[in-house]
């Protein structure tokens, strides 16, 4: 299978905006992500992609906690900063959007459709990517309005 076009292929697989966090020891990082996905209800666990390259990774890992914040529509400017498209590195990402901790204290966004408050439990490597599977300790869900999704490279309202 060709890279490019199993890229162009996915490109054509509608799923939500995540902002994925953490906070601790190893210091505060995040990135965007669209590769998360429930794995099962009891424990309550997702299944979170991180690109091993990432500034942040070894943050991640080190920290052991994360949380998940499904983007509400408007909320494409976070996700390009935590993308890396804005030129905003590291702590300076914090610096858009209203942040607060939950039990694990790592970053949840004020406004999100729903923030997953987790704390890693496993970590699989395969191939360029990390797979962190994550408990779920908490959520705080939005009073409705409209989420985002990424599809065909572009931002989508839904809802």
């Amino acid at each position: 299978m060709d890279r490019k076009e199993f890229r162009n292929a996915m490109a054509r697989l509608g799923a939500a905006v995540n902002i994925v966090t953490t906070d601790g020891p190893a210091g505060r990082a995040g990135f965007t992500a669209s590769a998360v996905c429930s794995v099962t209800d009891d424990p309550p666990t997702l299944l979170v992609c991180m690109n091993r390259g990432s500034s942040g990774a070894a943050a991640f890992e080190s920290n052991g906690v994360l949380c998940v914040n499904t983007l509400s529509a408007g909320q494409q400017e976070l996700s390009n900063a935590f993308a890396g498209f804005t030129g905003l590195e590291g702590e300076a990402r914090f610096s858009i959007g209203e942040w607060a901790g939950m039990e694990t204290g790592a970053p949840a966004l004020n406004g999100a459709a729903v923030s997953f408050d987790c704390k890693i439990t496993d970590v699989v490597e395969k191939g360029t990517h990390a797979v962190l599977f994550a408990k779920v300790e908490g959520v705080r869900v939005s009073d409705g309005g409209s989420g985002l999704i990424y599809f065909s490279r572009g931002y989508h309202s839904v809802g």
